[in-house]
């Protein structure tokens, strides 16, 4: 029903307009009782909160923008389902935004498209440089997500992926692995992710004594499944020889486990494998996966708070925070004896 107001809704209800008010912006302290009541008139005259007319009213819309690559990656999928969990509990509303990781779309992110639209913006870049997104509107408030560019003017939340990389790396050379590569990374230059992961795998290499091999990095054409499953394949084809490989994400791992099998190599007998993201199907693959977890309810709770604040005034120097991480043990490596 076109021109359906919160008046129209009250009345209906028989409440105030104040409790509908509550009941669209999921106030907790309104009872069970009267949600429901509230929620079946909404339901009946097919009410839709007016976005401009809130913003007018009270200089807010009730959302907030999450932007990234894709939601075909796993790891943002699975980011967006707690983002939008953590934010419902905080009486917002989630937008996505795929920038297709080009500069285009995420320049999109930070320029004027979202005036209006969204109270602020929480953004995991994969492609703008520093430089160019410490020039965005200073009035969209956003957090940055991950380990990409970052300016100092604008608050950031990762998990320290250098750190991470050497723990993956130690647990396989803990395990007498001594021919340890690295999988996954870009071909045609490298992003701040790999750069980090890169360096976390060579320093855990140092400390137990490994020469690092530039040979064993093994890169993809595209960062995938598929072209993980192309690069282990031609890099066993082509008589490189290893016995563990640290992937840089879940899907590198399901696709160096498919090429591995594919030649008839056993995970973990002849080579032991881990990934990072903890994505929900790398607990079901065959070996099940080992695999940095990064704690995405810490990161979302913390990028929301440092999101309210800014979108509520505060105008400090940017905060960078690290969340943690566990790498969870499976099959595809074992146990240290």
């Amino acid at each position: 029903m076109g021109g359906v107001r919160l008046q129209d809704v009250a009345a209906l209800a028989g409440v105030s307009m104040k409790t509908v008010s509550n009941v669209v912006h999921d106030y907790p302290h309104v009872s069970d009782k009267m949600r429901t009541r509230v929620q079946a008139a909404i339901d009946e005259l097919g009410y839709r909160p007016n976005l401009m007319g809130r913003r007018l009213a009270t200089g807010r819309t009730g959302l907030i923008a999450l932007a990234f690559a894709s939601v075909e990656i796993p790891y943002f999928a699975e980011l967006a389902r707690v983002v939008s969990a953590a934010a419902h509990r905080r009486g917002y509303r989630v937008l996505l935004e795929e920038t297709d990781a080009t500069l285009d779309g995420e320049r999109a992110v930070v320029s004027s498209s979202e005036a209006g639209m969204v109270d602020g913006v929480l953004f995991q870049p994969s492609t703008m440089t520093s430089q160019e997104i410490a020039q965005h509107r200073s009035d969209l408030p956003m957090v940055i997500l991950g380990e990409g560019a970052a300016p100092l003017s604008i608050d950031r939340v990762m998990v320290d992926n250098v750190i991470a990389a050497h723990e993956a790396t130690a647990h396989l050379a803990a395990l007498g692995r001594t021919r340890i590569g690295f999988v996954g990374h870009e071909r045609d230059g490298l992003s701040a992710t790999s750069v980090q992961r890169i360096m976390g795998y060579q320093r855990a290499l140092e400390e137990a004594g490994l020469t690092p091999d530039p040979a064993l990095l093994i890169a993809s054409e595209a960062v995938s499944a598929a072209g993980a499953v192309a690069g282990v394949g031609a890099a066993v084809d082509g008589g490189l020889v290893f016995d563990a490989l640290v992937c840089r994400d879940d899907l590198a791992a399901i696709g160096a486990l498919r090429a591995l099998r594919e030649r008839g190599i056993a995970v973990p007998g002849q080579v032991a494998i881990t990934g990072w993201d903890n994505i929900h199907m790398s607990a079901v693959t065959f070996p099940s996966l080992t695999t940095i977890a990064p704690d995405l309810t810490a990161l979302a709770e913390r990028a929301l708070a440092m999101l309210e604040e800014r979108i509520s005034g505060f105008g400090g120097i940017g905060r960078h925070e690290i969340v943690g991480h566990k790498l969870v043990v499976r099959e595809s490596t074992g146990q240290p004896e």
